[in-house]
């Protein structure tokens, strides 16, 4: 355990060294404020317009925070992480080949699951504090809104997991490479086509179609944004952290032994 911290603790220092962490810190919040100003100014819009109908009443009831701000939020949040993911881990496992620190770790008396597990904690470190950060728009929502809390805390924690499933395939496509533009754009590939595999889904008929939808990390997101917490979306995203991570440590080990 401790070998594994000490490479975690190694790996998120060395995001925090790289300009191109505060690059996508910095971008990340300038687009998730962006979109929240403008989520919550067509809110106030629908509020004016609703209530300039004198005929409905209460009308302004029927707009739910969750709905129009909440959940729209989130889901332009996960596309931008799953842009944003690769840049950070795309360096994990390709700068060590290409500065030849690579080798020095593979021959050290540590087992390649506690790197691999080590790496992807650093990084887990560091997308977790990008996704924390943007929870003060959560907070501004419980202060000036009546937003329903339980639903948007599970849509945060799927939003947390959503991310975590995307270090995890970003640090294989790292394992595979040693140039890190390569290793972004096979981990941006890998991630669109989670993102887009159940599209089909519904002209697709049974059984393909379910497996799909299952496959699919939109369909499991898309659940715990609406408030649902199911067993199964939890075991999907761990799944998807240790099948990944499974894959890259055979990738590592497969290099070990060369």
């Amino acid at each position: 355990m401790r070998n594994v911290l000490t490479i975690a603790g190694r790996e998120f220092r060395s995001i925090f060294t790289s300009p191109i962490a505060y690059v996508v810190l910095t971008g990340f919040l300038l687009l998730g404020g962006w979109f929240f100003f403008n989520l919550v100014a067509r809110f106030n819009l629908l509020i004016s317009l609703y209530s300039s109908f004198q005929q409905m009443g209460d009308a302004t009831e029927e707009l739910n925070l969750n709905d129009f701000v909440v959940a729209p939020l989130l889901q332009n949040l996960a596309v931008i992480l799953l842009i944003l993911v690769p840049m950070i881990t795309m360096r994990s496992f390709a700068e060590e080949k290409r500065t030849g620190t690579y080798e020095l770790l593979l021959t050290s008396p540590i087992g390649t699951g506690q790197i691999v597990v080590g790496k992807f904690l650093g990084a887990a470190g560091f997308i977790s504090i990008m996704v924390g950060l943007t929870s003060i728009y959560a907070i501004i929502l419980a202060v000036y809104g009546n937003p329903e809390v339980g639903v948007m805390l599970a849509g945060y924690l799927g939003l947390l997991l959503l991310a975590l499933s995307f270090v995890a395939v970003g640090l294989f496509a790292s394992s595979l490479t040693e140039n890190q533009i390569i290793a972004a754009v096979t981990g941006l590939v890998m991630l669109l086509l989670l993102f887009m595999i159940g599209w089909p889904a519904d002209s697709a008929g049974e059984p393909l179609g379910a497996v799909l939808r299952y496959v699919s990390v939109t369909e499991h997101f898309g659940e715990m944004v609406q408030g649902t917490i199911d067993t199964k979306s939890l075991i999907y995203f761990a799944s998807m952290v240790v099948g990944w991570l499974f894959l890259t440590q055979r990738s590592v080990e497969s290099i070990r032994w060369r």
